[in-house]
């Protein structure tokens, strides 16, 4: 076979087209018109009130936790499965995180995996793989105890919970950018909320907490986290095909689901493909040992895949959480791959991924 990556970005003529008028039209390339207009095509398609274009994912998280007040001293809840920057933008704030497990069906924090923490000052809901776990509990919890919910929805623009776009459920919500979303800018996040004062409070920490822009009078220990315009119309493309990507990822989860779902030694977890737009297929086998050796296998067919975040409480910087305490997340995390996923790969190639597969336990 070919070699086929676990995942690449689409990049089109458009883009390239689009980024060449730019140049040539005599811009600073900083952040400007280009980037409230992308700004503002992401708002519209979430449903959301206001839309803010910052340097990465983390820095999306770090600056809506500093937004709804978190900082030394407070209490953060994570889930123990998530990319480490979320935890990580969590520490940045000055504030403790709280290590959650998830739920066995979506891998997404477990509400009841939190004892009633009235401490708490905010949690962090991750939708991964562009699901919504208990959403609903979550905003209710939230709502009942007073604490500030942020949805890190790094994995899952264009994934809806009751036909609601994920990332519009919480006080604030964030999209990721970089090369292996759904769509990509090089680098970069978004911060997405419906209350002005929050987006405001955003707008001026990005910024240096300047006045004005442009003014060096400042009413705040503030940051350049701004975004810039060539990025932008890179974004300003790629939100234009949103639609066509969000059926490309639906279309190739369902090829693996359909085909695999037989294989005994692989199991994928329940996907609602009229509301989750998958960002990666995402396989679980029978133990790390099964999982790490169909992933060599694969690799020497020229197929590349990508095991799963590891438990953040087996991470370095986390490990005085005690192994053993997050029964689900530790046990599935170390058996889970994730397969070639990319909006490029062919419905062809997809059933040939397949069939090496079924092959391999044959």
């Amino acid at each position: 076979m070919k070699k086929i990556n676990q995942i690449e970005p689409l990049i089109t003529e458009k883009e390239v087209t689009a980024i060449s008028e730019y140049l040539n039209s005599g811009s600073w390339l900083t952040q400007f018109n280009k980037t409230k207009e992308f700004e503002q095509k992401i708002a519209d398609y979430v449903g959301a009130k206001h839309a803010t274009a910052v340097p990465s994912g983390m820095v999306a998280i770090y600056l809506s936790l500093l937004s709804v007040g978190v900082g030394k001293g407070d209490k953060v809840a994570v889930p123990n499965y998530t990319m480490i920057a979320t935890i990580n933008a969590v520490k940045w704030t000055g504030a403790e995180p709280i290590i959650c497990d998830v739920d066995s069906e979506t891998m997404c924090l477990d509400i009841d995996t939190i004892e009633s923490r009235e401490d708490l000052k905010a949690i962090i809901h991750v939708s991964i793989n562009g699901r919504s776990g208990n959403i609903n509990n979550i905003v209710n919890y939230c709502n009942k105890y007073k604490i500030a919910l942020i949805e890190d929805s790094a994995q899952a623009m264009g994934s809806k919970f009751e036909n609601k776009f994920l990332g519009t459920f919480g006080d604030l919500g964030i999209y990721s950018l970089t090369p292996h979303k759904i769509i990509t800018t090089g680098q970069g996040g978004i911060i997405v909320t419906n209350d002005t004062k929050l987006y405001e409070k955003v707008e001026s920490l990005k910024d240096f907490c300047r006045t004005q822009p442009g003014v060096d009078i400042h009413t705040d220990v503030g940051f350049n986290f701004k975004f810039t315009d060539l990025q932008s119309v890179i974004g300003i493309e790629q939100i234009k095909t949103i639609d066509f990507r969000v059926n490309c990822k639906k279309e190739l989860f369902n090829i693996f689901y359909q085909r695999l779902k037989e294989v005994d030694e692989v199991s994928m977890l329940e996907t609602d493909l009229s509301q989750v737009t998958p960002w990666a297929n995402d396989v679980i086998f029978e133990s790390k040992d099964v999982r790490n050796s169909i992933a060599d296998h694969l690799s020497t067919k020229g197929i590349g895949t990508r095991v799963f975040y590891p438990p953040l409480n087996s991470q370095l910087p986390y490990s005085y959480f005690k192994k053993g305490s997050f029964p689900v997340s530790e046990s599935i995390v170390d058996r889970g791959l994730w397969l070639p996923s990319s909006v490029t790969l062919s419905h062809n190639d997809a059933n040939s991924i397949c069939d090496e597969i079924v092959r391999y336990f044959k």
